[in-house]
């Protein structure tokens, strides 16, 4: 990730600076406040929920500023004033059900019978004058012609529940990995300071860390290499949560590692020693001797290895770009490497040796995940595509996959393989078939800023997280299978 000029610097890029709910009016003064925030160099809690980043409203006239000035709104001024008191069920007025949307009720509760324009409406519209941040290495003319030709129209995974409850927020526009299910009933989210459990059972929600608080490790002592320390205010930019272990990283190069079944937090630190030096991606992984690990990558270049139990740094590797995204093979020999350039690389995870580039993408990648088999990866970039490698023959990408509208901001295989779901900066997460050549997908059609997508480890749920200010919620979706006598049992 570039570092964002200085007037920049704790909000995003100007170009997809801000999201406001797409259901309010066009906003035109809150751009006073922006600018205050700016020259003050801070970045307040009270805002976050709303400074989501990737602003794609769209304005009356082509002529407009895209990303001109707006009001700011709270809840309280929206034009639709929601519900949230539960009904005798304790589901929320709000909360859409399989039932509900299946009798016609829009899936995220958006009431376009008491609008002045149709979904359909809006959803052209909103194509039309969408601006995606990009910044091309060379010109993308060939690019559709790479493209794989895919048949939309597929459902592989059925909308199960809606829930405005849980509210995600984003810190910065260009990190989406802000979303984790650990089964198919708890997932793991950022709600501004908050890191947050969901219980899909309890239909509740409770806050595991506060990141605004000073947090106190519990390993005080020194480690090689590196010194446990308190931290607060933590911004959190990124997280990831699997094997027992919460791990979060944050504006100013912070890491934050928490055991799931243990109070307090076990280990925090500031990875680096340069202002602003983000924690773009954290990965947990296995090692080939079996050892648990965590990754981290930073924009001072550099990717750390450290050991899950002492949290002791084992290696550094050093790259010429940021790197913006980083996660390991599932054999744990290999890391894939991505930043501030139109290449991704492939590196020994032991040396940190770059074993081979892969070239073809004109942006920078921000996303990547591994095929359970560990023969492909897939990179998302800011050109609008993922591209599928297989590591076995790596001179040239085994497939192209392109969005609708944005960036790849998000990638995540089930485990089992069969599906490959990959999310825009906001309304499009696709799911492809991986047996089916990823030639058959099903695209998930929503509004609103992602602000990650998870599928739960026994594959059975797809949960997507939407950043919005009226209509912020979880999504959450159940697998197909033709035994459908199951969806009465649970």
């Amino acid at each position: 990730m570039s570092t964002p000029p200085e007037s920049h610097r704790f909000l995003s890029k100007p170009h997809e600076a801000f999201h406001y709910s797409p259901l309010l009016p066009s906003p035109q003064s809150f751009v006073a406040i922006i600018r205050f925030l700016k020259k003050m160099d801070i970045f307040d809690n009270s805002d976050l929920e709303y400074l989501v980043d990737d602003f794609h409203g769209f304005t009356d006239s082509e002529d407009d500023e895209p990303f001109g000035e707006f009001d700011h709104k709270s809840e309280a001024e929206s034009d639709f004033e929601d519900d949230l008191e539960p009904n005798q069920e304790g589901q929320t007025k709000t909360d859409t059900s399989a039932l509900e949307a299946r009798n016609g009720k829009d899936i995220q509760g958006i009431p376009w019978e008491r609008l002045n324009y149709s979904r359909d409406q809006y959803r052209y519209k909103r194509l039309q004058q969408y601006k995606n941040f990009e910044s091309l290495f060379r010109s993308r003319e060939d690019l559709d012609k790479e493209c794989l030709q895919v048949d939309k129209g597929k459902n592989f995974y059925d909308f199960q529940f809606n829930t405005r409850l849980v509210k995600s927020t984003i810190a910065h526009f260009q990190l989406r990995s802000l979303l984790w299910a650990t089964s198919k009933h708890d997932v793991y989210f950022m709600k501004n300071y908050s890191l947050m459990h969901w219980s899909s059972l309890l239909q509740r929600s409770k806050e595991v860390l506060n990141v605004a608080k000073p947090i106190v490790p519990t390993m005080l002592q020194k480690q090689p290499g590196l010194l446990s320390q308190s931290i607060s205010r933590v911004q959190i930019s990124t997280m990831a949560v699997k094997d027992g272990l919460i791990v979060a990283g944050g504006f100013q190069g912070e890491l934050i590692c928490k055991r799931t079944n243990e109070p307090g937090v076990a280990f925090c630190t500031v990875l680096t020693s340069v202002e602003n030096d983000i924690t773009n991606s954290v990965d947990i992984y296995n090692a080939p001797s079996g050892s648990l690990r965590v990754l981290t990558a930073n924009n001072d270049c550099t990717v750390r290895v450290l050991d899950a139990t002492n949290f002791a740094i084992l290696n550094n590797f050093a790259f010429d770009w940021s790197v913006n995204n980083v996660t390991a093979s599932p054999d744990g020999k290999l890391v894939a490497v991505l930043g501030d350039s139109p290449e991704c690389l492939l590196a020994d995870a032991g040396s940190g040796k770059v074993i081979h580039s892969l070239e073809g993408h004109l942006d920078y990648s921000f996303s990547s995940a591994w095929h359970p088999n560990g023969q492909i990866l897939a990179t998302g970039n800011q050109d609008t595509t993922c591209r599928l490698w297989d590591v076995r023959n790596l001179s040239k990408s085994l497939k192209v996959l392109k969005g609708n509208m944005g960036a790849i901001r998000a990638l995540r295989f089930t485990c089992d393989g069969r599906f490959l779901a990959m999310a825009e900066p906001a309304d499009f997460v696709h799911v492809f078939d991986t047996e089916a050549g990823y030639s058959q997908c099903q695209e998930i059609d929503l509004f609103g800023e992602i602000a990650g997508i998870s599928f739960s480890p026994d594959t059975e749920a797809l949960f997507v997280g939407v950043a919005d200010r009226t209509y912020g919620s979880l999504l959450e979706f159940s697998r197909k299978r033709n035994n459908l006598y199951l969806d009465s049992i649970f």
